[in-house]
């Protein structure tokens, strides 16, 4: 009796720890999916934003005319027309900049 005790009680301990392991292991990923080409331009992120969430600087002008708001206190509108025309004047110094060069070549 203790001979199948002792068995039974080796097996079930064998049984919790394969079972354990197998548990413990991740199933293997898919890898990533194609994403079908769109047909329709897609809208960019900051369309969908939510309201009062400002949008990111991502061009060296849009940051560089960020800090100069920032440096002025100023917010809402006032903020938006300074950070446009900034951005618009930076772009048209740089353009002018690079003209000249090009006209070298």
């Amino acid at each position: 009796m203790q001979r199948l005790v002792s068995k039974i009680s080796i097996g079930a301990a064998a049984l919790l720890l394969s079972a354990g392991l197998a548990l413990a292991q991740t199933a293997p990923q898919a890898p990533p999916a194609a994403a079908p080409k769109a047909t329709a331009p897609v809208a960019a992120p900051a369309a969908t934003a939510p309201k009062g969430v400002p949008k990111k600087a991502t061009t060296p002008e849009g940051i560089e005319c960020s800090k100069q708001a920032d440096e002025k206190k100023l917010t809402g509108k006032e903020r938006k027309t300074f950070r446009g025309k900034c951005v618009r004047d930076l772009k048209k110094a740089a353009a002018a900049k690079a003209a000249p060069a090009a006209k070298k070549n």
